[in-house]
């Protein structure tokens, strides 16, 4: 259990940082105290977590942000990633390697918020520093890294395309070994030294592009060149319990999460939902995304403004809604993420949640580059031409990413965020609902969590089955399902069920937590 309060009003203190490596959450550390704000901390913090995360996020990823700048309203940054220009959309489902891979989005989705919301205190080369230090020097493979590489081996090994860039002498990294990646440090040095631009039009974009030409990729520079910067939007916003809940518009999924809320209190009458609660509306709220789903990415607000509103939750509460089967489903199960949280003593409070979509992406680097490139192409519909999110040209990869900021009487009081793919909506939402009635985020990380994917019920604390009511389990016919339980590191805690990691105004202190279901850390810094 990672987790450390602080004096809100102690003169020392700086901020919190809460990210899935204790290398990353330094690096946020090392900012804030050269006087950083929470921004800049976060661009430490994620291109920290590029070099000592491999297998979820990098360079070749996506980022979405949500951010609090001193307690005013929260702005959605949206850095999706688009199919590129060359996108064939009569592909199949059979992409593989660079063709899997979407146009980047994470550096320069860093470099906006640098430009536009960092403290101006630390330069842009001192916040890509500590992530160049890591890769030359190394860093330590932590229990849980370990696991998904002992997981995805064969898989690492097998790639024609350098992914033994990750490795160790041929072989997967285990607990304890030093991992030293000399070439993406030479990536972060021209980043470092050039900016972001150089990864979209300089020399970084040209062997992009040459990469992906070489091995029938789609990407080319001129998606790069014309990548545009990411919009900032209108969070989504409901009130729970009087608190205002705002999270991520689409194509992420931060509706379904609301919705997910809103449906649990309603169920729960304004008390700590139950288990029986959580399942009820989980099962309504992910059925209702994969059946019903939002289907305009860019004009959405009529759509989801309909989809939160009270008669719709109470539609959905007085139908059967039985789990129908459908070959259009988006698929959400398979994907792997990274998510974590900065507060500074200004009030402002950020979530960024990074990936690179399925665990080591789509197994394909550059060796000039030395990153993974991503897999969001795998998540466009493939075969039915008349669906919003059929493969095709430049259009925006659908998303579970829910990075989500609570606020009590117009002050940020929870930043929160989880990996997972669908099951990111489902800890978001069980956890932000469940902390604003307990206010305990220490506990609450701990506490066995719930996923529902059609009318499959996985529930972590397996004996809680046999408590689940029998009228529920007949109404939607669910069946209780065990999770892939090859990544846990610590008994009855599973990966599966996300890594949250939030920091929460408690009784006046700030408190951060890094989910002990995976390696991270929770820092809370102050002045020497």
């Amino acid at each position: 259990m990672t987790f450390i309060g602080c004096e809100d009003d102690n003169k020392n203190f700086l901020g919190v940082v809460s990210s899935a490596s204790p290398e990353a959450s330094r690096a946020g550390e090392v900012i804030l105290k050269k006087g950083g704000n929470a921004v800049d901390a976060a661009i430490a913090v994620s291109f920290t977590l590029a070099v000592t995360e491999p297998a979820m996020s990098g360079l070749g990823g996506g980022s979405q942000v949500l951010l609090s700048t001193k307690n005013q309203k929260p702005i959605a940054i949206n850095g999706t990633t688009y199919s590129p220009e060359a996108t064939v959309s009569e592909s199949g489902d059979t992409l593989s390697f660079h063709r899997r891979s979407t146009i980047p989005s994470t550096v320069k989705v860093l470099d906006y918020l640098y430009r536009h919301y960092g403290s101006g205190k630390v330069k842009w080369e001192e916040l890509v520093q500590p992530a160049i230090g890591y890769a030359e020097n190394g860093f330590e493979i932590g229990p849980f890294r370990a696991k998904v590489y002992q997981k995805y081996a064969e898989k690492l090994k097998a790639s024609p395309h350098n992914t033994h860039l990750f490795l160790i002498d041929e072989q997967v990294p285990r607990i304890g070994e030093i991992l030293r990646q000399p070439i993406l440090a030479k990536t972060l040095k021209r980043i470092a030294k050039f900016g972001a631009d150089d990864f979209y039009k300089g020399e970084i974009a040209q062997s992009i592009a040459i990469d992906m030409m070489e091995n029938q990729g789609w990407l080319s520079l001129e998606d790069l060149q014309y990548f545009p910067d990411p919009q900032e939007l209108e969070p989504l916003a409901i009130t729970y319990q009087g608190h205002q809940v705002y999270s991520q518009p689409p194509p992420c999924g931060g509706w379904t999460a609301l919705l997910i809320m809103k449906l649990l209190e309603a169920n729960s009458q304004g008390k700590q939902p139950s288990t029986d609660d959580i399942i009820d509306a989980l099962f309504l709220g992910q059925n209702d995304r994969r059946l019903n789903p939002v289907v305009d990415l860019v004009d959405y607000e009529t759509q989801v403004a309909q989809k939160l509103s009270d008669d719709y939750v109470q539609k959905l509460l007085a139908s059967t809604n039985e789990a129908e089967d459908s070959s259009e489903e988006i698929k959400t199960n398979s994907g792997e993420t990274t998510h974590f949280s900065v507060v500074d003593s200004e009030g402002t409070v950020i979530a960024v949640t990074s990936s690179i979509n399925a665990y080591f992406g789509s197994l394909a680097a550059s060796e000039r580059l030395g990153f993974l490139y991503n897999s969001y192409m795998d998540d466009f519909v493939f075969g039915n031409p008349e669906h919003p999110f059929v493969l095709r040209p430049n259009a925006m990869a659908y998303s579970s990413m829910s990075p989500t900021i609570v606020q009590k009487n117009g002050e940020n009081a929870l930043v929160i965020g989880s990996p997972g793919s669908s099951r990111i909506i489902s800890s978001v939402a069980q956890l932000t609902s469940q902390w604003i009635h307990e206010k305990d985020i220490a506990k609450l990380i701990e506490k066995p969590r719930v996923h529902v994917n059609r009318n499959r019920a996985y529930l972590e604390e397996k004996e809680d089955t046999i408590h689940v009511d029998r009228q529920l389990v007949q109404k939607y016919d669910l069946e209780f399902r065990v999770p892939d339980e090859s990544l846990i590191i610590y008994e009855q805690l599973n990966s599966y069920y996300g890594g949250i990691h939030a920091i929460a105004k408690e009784k006046s202190q700030w408190i951060g937590v890094a989910d002990p279901r995976r390696d991270g850390l929770s820092i809370v810094v102050k002045t020497d």
